[in-house]
């Protein structure tokens, strides 16, 4: 199939992308980006959008840098720059962890991990990760900037607190301490395909070898990922072993809310958590420090 007539604008400056998504968007214009998502939708004629504002020429949306302890990445930001750590430490060697589980490397070489953000499917590793860190997600338009913390940002499938004429300009993720124990668990059919629960887990010991912190986020079981933070309370003060990791995955499988489909019931989803909960806890724990 063929997508549907579209105009087509290449905007060079962030100024000049806000104020066409201003003009645009209210009659169904959209940001083009790595466009793995949207050109499929398009070519399928499930989306229909009257102008694509295509921001791979703005000079700016590329920058992938450490400034004042946060991890600033650029809406052009492609998936497979993080494939080798973009920072010392835990964050770096997580997001490599993360990046080879996207689909396949010609959609991460194309395809940007705002986008993914921004298009907010369930099953998008990049989602859970934003959730787990608390990231910040700085919006821009003709109106100012806003920013947006990761609890308010994802709503429910598919759906974020971007306004239409907003610009997912770049994401914030903080940079993690040499003593954070990082582990990544996810579940599919196949290699590449989308995952159908993933669970990011971060945590952090004290001297006395306890958990004093922990991040518990899930993705794909539900219609947004989020933290589970009664299965975060549960492991504080425990001694990181297999017997704190299934009381947390017990608790984050209870919690959660699954998605339930012909393919897939909530049972099945909430099995999966409890498993992939326990295996990135372990995997936090047992994996060597960067």
């Amino acid at each position: 199939m063929k997508p549907a007539p579209f105009t087509y604008h290449a905007p060079t400056t962030v100024e000049e992308a806000v104020a066409l998504l201003a003009e645009h968007a209210p009659d169904d214009g959209r940001v083009l980006a790595g466009g793995q998502s949207l050109v499929p939708t398009m070519a399928f004629r499930l989306a229909r959008p009257r102008h694509l504002v295509d921001i791979n020429g703005v000079a700016g949306l590329d920058r992938l840098e450490v400034l004042d302890g946060r991890l600033i990445i650029g809406a052009t930001v492609r998936h497979a720059a993080f494939e080798t750590p973009v920072t010392e430490g835990p964050l770096g060697v997580l997001l490599a962890e993360v990046a080879h589980h996207i689909a396949h490397r010609p959609i991460r070489t194309r395809g940007t991990f705002c986008g993914s953000l921004a298009h907010a499917d369930p099953a998008s590793e990049w989602c859970a990760v934003a959730a787990a860190l608390d990231a910040e997600m700085m919006a821009i338009s003709e109106r100012g900037v806003r920013l947006i913390l990761a609890p308010d940002f994802f709503q429910s499938i598919m759906t974020t607190a971007l306004d239409e004429d907003e610009l997912l300009a770049e994401v914030r993720l903080p940079v993690l301490k040499s003593d954070v124990h990082c582990g990544f668990a996810e579940f599919s059919r196949r290699a590449g395909d989308f995952a159908i629960a993933m669970v990011v887990a971060i945590f952090r010991l004290q001297e006395d070898g306890t958990i004093a912190e922990s991040r518990l986020a899930i993705g794909g079981a539900e219609s947004f990922p989020r933290r589970i933070v009664e299965a975060e309370y549960a492991l504080k003060g425990r001694q990181p072993s297999d017997e704190a990791f299934t009381l947390a995955a017990e608790i984050a499988s209870r919690f959660i809310e699954p998605l339930d489909d012909e393919n897939i019931s909530a049972g099945y989803r909430r099995d999966l958590v409890l498993a992939l909960t326990q295996r990135a806890l372990a995997q936090a724990r047992d994996k060597a420090a960067p």
